[in-house]
């Protein structure tokens, strides 16, 4: 239930006094605006963390991608964050935030209209009162005596930066994706060049072995065996070459081309894995992160948005102003003028608990945001020590993997020489080929593991970063 306080005055002819009057009025407004209640930023809802497990020295750029010092990289990432379509759409999202903050803003101004009307009788009678001509101006302006209006922008405000943060997390994401997908690639190429050295090695035991067939030194399942593991490697080379076609096509549509149009040369080298970053303090990373920098507006968006339900509860003050000119005739229109102005007070009395439903319905709906944030940072917290720990572990398992390989060589050359000698028979050789064959292609699987890792390890550090398509920046936080 409202309760209207009308507070109208209408004179033919401005006064002195009105003027004053009127200059005090806008005066007390623009106080009032003006001590619109402040709002405090909200604390994590955890206890002080501990430095992470492990660090580097070196510090991470903000285009972290370019540590690696591959050309290639750089340039697909730039590409993809350019071109990249989901990328773009999230932009014209954050446009349309920006314009949300201007609708918002606007009712801190008065709403100012003009209208006229007229109307022709035949014959020209002479009405009381029933001018047949008027022109006019009006304006309506609400007082922002709780800050309600100014909560909802600024609660808009706050959209506009989760919107922001969003657009530098999913750039984050796709510079992650491209980096992963392009590692993938080489190490597939170099897969593939692997699995021809090895069908070349193969076929050519094929021949030799079927010499010593034919001196009868071994047998013919031996011929077949040694074939069945060629066979085995062609297999893995058509598992590879699809592979191969197939991450072209994602990078492809990661840097906004179509698939058939996308002509990349791949090579078969990977860069050197440069020094462990620094991962610094965990509420640096807090800071940092743009995912987490999210989550933070959105929980200040949220607690706007349960101030201006609160403020609901309080009275709202209007103010009109209008100005019109009447006339039974056109030549007299002007020569008149009549204002009014009036103020229109308010206030809630009975509304049966929707308007504190309302204020329990935010209140959750913050408190939800509030542990959604502080889950998301325990997760950016799981994720550097998961990391961490993984390119520890994985350090260890590229080194036994490196021994085994070199132990297979020897075990294998070994094999073949007693093979020569007639110390063994040829499986033994054969089951010493394939395990030498396939330690080596576990032991590039294991190194493209490394560098899935350590993308990992800067996804979890790094912070935004400037795109050139920025036309500006979100501007301060809102007080």
């Amino acid at each position: 239930m409202l309760t209207p306080l009308n507070l109208r005055k209408t004179k033919l002819q401005p006064d002195g006094n009105g003027t004053i009057r009127g200059f005090y009025l806008i005066f007390t407004l623009f106080l009032l605006v003006a001590c619109s209640p402040k709002f405090s930023p909200i604390d994590i809802p955890l206890e002080e963390p501990q430095d992470f497990s492990g660090t580097g020295e070196s510090a991470i750029p903000d285009q972290w991608w370019t540590v690696f010092g591959d050309n290639r990289l750089n340039v697909l990432i730039d590409s993809a964050l350019d071109k990249n379509m989901d990328l773009i759409s999230i932009w014209h999202q954050l446009e349309a935030s920006r314009a949300i903050v201007k609708r918002e803003s606007s009712f801190l101004l008065p709403d100012i209209e003009a209208g006229a009307q007229t109307a022709v009788s035949r014959p020209v009678p002479d009405f009381a009162g029933g001018e047949t001509t008027q022109i006019g101006i009006s304006a309506g302006y609400e007082v922002d005596l709780w800050g309600r209006i100014r909560a909802s922008v600024q609660a808009e405000e706050f959209n506009v930066q989760t919107s922001y943060y969003d657009y530098q997390t999913a750039a984050l994401s796709i510079s992650a994706e491209i980096a992963r997908v392009w590692f993938e690639l080489v190490t597939t190429q170099k897969q593939l060049n692997l699995t021809e050295k090895q069908i070349t090695t193969n076929e050519k035991i094929i021949e030799l072995i079927k010499v010593r067939f034919g001196s009868g030194q071994i047998k013919g399942v031996d011929i077949l065996r040694q074939r069945q593991l060629l066979k085995s490697i062609r297999e893995q080379q058509i598992f590879y070459e699809t592979n191969l076609e197939l991450l072209k096509n994602r990078l492809a549509v990661l840097t906004g081309v179509t698939p058939q149009n996308f002509e990349w040369q791949v090579i078969d080298s990977l860069p050197e894995i440069p020094p462990q970053p620094s991962t610094g303090l965990p509420l640096e990373l807090v800071r940092r992160r743009p995912d987490l920098k999210r989550e933070y507006s959105a929980l200040m968006a949220a607690d706007r948005e349960m101030a201006v339900a609160v403020k609901n509860k309080f009275p709202r003050l209007s103010l009109n102003l209008s100005s019109q000119a009447r006339s039974n005739t056109y030549n007299e229109l002007f020569s008149n003028w009549a204002y009014t102005l009036g103020a229109n007070l308010v206030a809630p009395i009975l509304y049966w608990g929707r308007l504190r439903a309302e204020v329990d319905r935010t209140e959750a709906v913050k408190n939800q945001q509030l542990h959604f944030y502080g889950q998301s940072v325990l997760t950016a917290f799981r994720e550097v020590e998961d990391a961490l720990i993984r390119e520890r572990n994985q350090i260890r398992r590229i080194d036994v993997l490196s021994d085994r390989v070199e132990m297979s060589e020897k075990v294998s050359n070994q094999l073949r020489i007693e093979f020569i000698n007639g110390f063994t028979n040829y499986l033994d050789v054969l089951l010493s080929l394939d395990e030498q064959q396939q330690l080596e292609r576990d032991i590039l699987d294991a190194k493209l593991e490394h560098y899935q890792i350590r993308v990992a390890l800067y996804m979890a550090l790094a912070g935004g970063f400037e795109i050139t398509r920025e036309e500006g920046d979100i501007g301060d936080l809102p007080n």
